[in-house]
């Protein structure tokens, strides 16, 4: 008997590209998750588009529509309830999750961050890895806690760092390594591994 795949919930704030790499390996008969949900804090993220050309429930829920980030945070809740989410992928989502939320999905939600953290966490990682001079950068997905870019590793790539790279060469190269590493990071995860 066929083992259920895991119901899985994609919050995104943009182009929702990571998304579609999620998406396309889920496709896969034999692979353990299912993208069920798409939810945006943007109202016009394009990733939204995808989704539901996908046959994806997309949903925006704007943060501003609500008086604060716990309300915000309960909505969302409330959808991902209603959907049977049972992991969350946070997918270029730009807003960083309360406790209070990440306290009701322990261990559910993953993230993928563009540097081998614990190096760089929080924003402008390509550019502070130019910075420094390192010679090897790349991504990192991690389980989401309450301290920023700091739970548990899932799995991490590394990509070389060029001698002619700039910000948007390096970017892409991360990027093309993010849309490889989070699908094999969910299968883990969704796989209880």
């Amino acid at each position: 008997m066929a083992t259920a795949k895991k119901r899985i919930a994609v919050m995104i704030s943009g182009r929702g590209s990571n998304m579609k790499a999620l998406h396309e390996a889920a496709s896969a008969p034999d692979y353990p998750a299912k993208i069920m949900l798409a939810i945006s804090n943007k109202p016009n993220a394009a990733g939204l588009a995808y989704a539901k050309s996908q046959n994806i429930p997309a949903i925006a829920i704007d943060g501003r529509d609500f008086a604060n980030r716990t309300a915000h945070e309960q909505a969302i809740h409330k959808v991902l309830v209603e959907h049977n989410i049972e992991l969350i992928c946070l997918a270029g989502y730009m807003r960083i999750l309360g406790e209070e939320f990440v306290g009701r999905w322990p261990g559910k939600i993953l993230n993928i961050h563009p540097s081998l953290l614990p190096k760089y966490p929080g924003l402008n990682t390509h550019q502070r890895a130019l910075d420094a001079g390192d010679k090897m950068h790349g991504c990192t997905v991690h389980i989401v806690t309450g301290e920023l870019d700091a739970g548990p590793v899932v799995r991490q790539s590394e990509v070389p760092v060029l001698a002619n790279d700039d910000v948007d060469t390096l970017t892409a190269r991360v990027l093309e390594a993010e849309h490889k590493l989070y699908p094999e990071a969910l299968a883990l995860a969704a796989r209880g591994d």
